[in-house]
């Protein structure tokens, strides 16, 4: 191997970090060419999860190290957020007890392509954040949010973050972007009815007792889903959490019109919302 090849792989040590790994795109911009990428993949320098994805030869790939190296080395404004953010922030007991199936990902783009092609067991299903949310930072961007791997040093001071959080994952510590409980709550509701519980939901907010209710003033305001509002309001009256007494809903447009939700179930006078007949049984 010549000197000038031995030192970039030298360099790749330093740029692509045990455990996370990059596409095609990334190599080149790095200059690692398609031929040399080839013989590193020859030599076992380096490992091609599924094709045009590379990585160094170390351990077994977890979902997490695939949205970290989305985040951090690829630069893809996505965050973790809805059943997965909850689940990862410790109310796997309300949501599941398996842990988590399905990866939600939050942003403005799609993900790559090959992400659903990675020798995972769990499978990742996008959500379009502006769907949701109008001033929201992932549309924004997470810029802020960048983290240095050389240095290990990154900074999060950027107020529109709030409704972020960062979560140390791995050996490394390397940093998972999530949405916090009370933006992950939002996504949850936005879900409803097709594809979650009621029940799940109703059983989540009751153990939901310590959510910051500027966070929460905040997340009402961005929120263009009037049905999840409603829905919000509802599951919140139904529990009496203290920070409920801190939100001023006459701020909140909850909109006009009654929401279908539940075929044969019970319309509630307040939300003009139809739930589940027994979610009127005593909590």
């Amino acid at each position: 191997m010549t000197e000038h090849r031995q030192g970039k792989l030298n360099q790749l040590d330093k740029v692509l970090p045990q455990g996370l790994l990059v596409d095609a795109a990334w190599m080149e911009r790095h200059g690692y060419s398609s031929s040399l990428r080839s013989q590193y993949v020859s030599a076992g320098w380096l490992e091609q999860p599924a094709r045009g994805t590379y990585k160094r030869p170390w351990g077994t790939l977890s979902w997490q190290q695939v949205v970290i190296s989305l985040q951090i080395l690829l630069q893809q404004p996505l965050i973790v957020g809805g059943r997965t953010a909850l689940d990862l922030q410790g109310f796997s007991h309300y949501v599941s007890a398996q842990g988590p199936q399905t990866i939600h990902l939050y942003g403005r783009e799609p993900p790559p392509g090959w992400l659903n092609k990675l020798p995972l067991k769990e499978t990742f299903q996008f959500h379009k954040s502006q769907t949701l949310f109008k001033s929201d930072p992932v549309t924004i961007g997470l810029t802020s949010l960048d983290w240095d791997v050389e240095t290990d040093v990154g900074s999060s001071n950027d107020s529109r973050h709030s409704t972020l959080n960062r979560l140390p994952w791995g050996q490394w510590n390397w940093p998972l972007t999530v949405s916090t409980p009370e933006r992950a709550l939002f996504e949850l509701l936005d879900e409803l009815p097709k594809h979650e519980s009621f029940h799940q939901v109703d059983m989540l907010v009751e153990g939901l007792r310590t959510l910051s209710p500027r966070r929460l003033e905040k997340l009402l305001t961005d929120c263009r889903s009037i049905k999840v509002k409603r829905l919000f309001f509802f599951f919140a009256d139904r529990h009496q959490h203290a920070w409920l007494k801190r939100l001023d809903r006459a701020k909140v447009d909850l909109g006009t019109g009654k929401r279908m939700l539940v075929k044969g179930g019970r319309l509630d006078p307040v939300y003009q919302i139809t739930v589940p007949d027994d979610l009127y049984a005593p909590s």
